[in-house]
């Protein structure tokens, strides 16, 4: 009996880790290099679909199946592994579903083969969207053709004019604007002249399509068209792995193991590229400083570590030496951990005791690495900023800190208050599990996505 139960286990420990390879098809569970942006319209009209919540029925009708047989043109600025691309790519697949012919185009890739390209566009080709170089007659026609054409972040803009020419204005009515960025130095008017023109914007939280509705109108003098805010979800194949019990125990063991980290300690992890606008040294900082607090109150907790996932051990940066540094000078290289980026995130969230979300300045746009977190019971630490706020629940699905070196001392103590009361730590996460089931699934995504491609049909087929 005790050999069936090993060779059981043993199965399905092999088949969760293949469900976890599948989780490199993207549902972005791994975005671990968000951009983000924001949005709006003439007295900028801008539509709010986060009220709607659709049932997730599995006999429901695929809400966009009255995308079937219709062509839709992708253009993505880059192909990588950061959130603007992944997310596009997951729509790709999503139409392609839905009976739609998808065609996909990267604007800009690099003169030398590229590994990361490569995978990915055989990952379209598998799911059957068809990829074509930006520049040839192939992508002219397709743009004329189309059904439907999605422009992917802010910096795609700058394919209209380079490609389309004196095509452009024909093609613009059909366009439907994707943004994902929220810095400054995407308000460019060769990006964004023509954003005026097309169908419409579809923007990830209410606080970018806000700052793109102040910023083009101040900064640049243009006009936003009728723009959508759309909350993203979580993927089937993401939530099969956070629903699967066996699956997570699996993976807690085997990635704790590889981290020298025992089943019993606490780990809180921030899990973004490495970049000083992710905030991962600020995050370091009220770790260490938590520590400190722990043995000044001579609190008893379990030994506490913390995980940075989204490192690049191939080509250190000056920002992420720092790090290490700051890790060194303050003695606590047994207690942190730096993960290479990886499209895989799910090892790690299954991992750990609760997410680190410190995006600084304006925060996130969305933040999917937040939902995901909540779709594997774990409460999150955010900053009050960006789509943090909307996604976040403060004191009931996690506690929110303020951005900048001020936040520093709130995040400590609010790392040191969950380490110390475990219920809270169980309550909120489940809290954030339940929010994430109510708003935050791939078919709460893909009802408003149709809402959305509806309008923008229309108008197209108006022009």
């Amino acid at each position: 009996m005790v050999k069936h139960s090993q060779a059981w286990l043993a199965m399905r420990s092999k088949t969760c880790a293949l469900t976890l390879l599948a989780l490199l098809s993207l549902s972005t569970l791994t975005l671990l290099f968000l951009r983000t942006t924001s949005d709006s319209c003439t007295q900028p009209q801008v539509r709010n679909l986060d009220a709607l919540q659709p049932r997730t029925d599995s006999k429901l009708p695929n809400p966009l199946e009255f995308m079937k047989s219709k062509l839709v043109l992708m253009v993505s600025h880059e192909l990588s592994l950061s959130g603007g691309p992944l997310l596009l790519m997951e729509l790709a697949f999503l139409l392609r579903s839905a009976g739609s012919d998808v065609v996909w185009i990267t604007n800009q890739k690099p003169p030398k083969p590229d590994d990361v390209i490569y995978t990915l566009e055989n990952k379209m080709l598998d799911r059957g969207v068809q990829v074509v170089d930006a520049r040839g007659e192939k992508a002219v026609d397709t743009a004329r053709n189309a059904d439907l054409v999605i422009l992917n972040t802010a910096v795609a803009g700058k394919w209209l004019d380079a490609v389309l020419k004196e095509k452009v204005l024909e093609v613009l009515p059909k366009v439907l604007w994707w943004i994902h960025e929220m810095r400054g130095h995407y308000f460019k008017v060769e990006y964004v002249k023509h954003l005026p023109f097309v169908a419409g914007a579809m923007i990830d939280s209410h606080t970018t399509a806000e700052y793109w509705k102040n910023r083009t109108r101040e900064r640049l003098g243009i006009k936003m068209p009728e723009t959508y805010v759309v909350h993203l979800g979580n993927s089937k194949e993401l939530m099969e792995v956070a629903e699967d019990s066996v699956a997570k125990r699996v993976l807690r063991e085997h990635v704790r193991q590889s981290l020298g980290v025992r089943n019993d300690d606490l780990l809180f992890a921030i899990i973004n590229s490495v970049s000083r606008g992710k905030g991962q040294d600020l995050f370091l900082r009220s770790f260490y400083e938590s520590l400190m607090l722990i043995q000044e109150k001579k609190l008893q907790v379990p030994s506490l570590h913390a995980i940075v996932v989204g490192s690049d051990m191939n080509a250190q940066t000056k920002f992420e030496t720092e790090l290490r540094q700051f890790v060194m000078e303050k003695k606590i290289q047994d207690r942190v951990h730096f993960v290479n980026k990886t499209l895989a995130v799910a090892p790690y969230l299954a991992s750990i005791d609760v997410l680190v979300q410190n995006s600084q300045a304006r925060g996130e746009c969305f933040g999917r690495i937040t939902i995901e977190a909540m779709a594997f019971r774990l409460p999150v630490l955010g900053t009050a900023a960006g789509g943090t706020v909307e996604i976040v629940v403060n004191r009931t699905t996690g506690l929110l800190h303020p951005v900048g070196k001020e936040g520093v001392t709130p995040l400590a103590k609010n790392i040191a208050n969950l380490a110390t009361h475990v219920e809270r730590r169980l309550t909120m996460g489940k809290k954030g599990y339940e929010r994430v089931k109510e708003r935050f699934l791939e078919p709460h995504m893909a009802q408003r996505i149709a809402l959305v491609l509806k309008e923008v049909l229309r108008k197209g087929s108006h022009n």
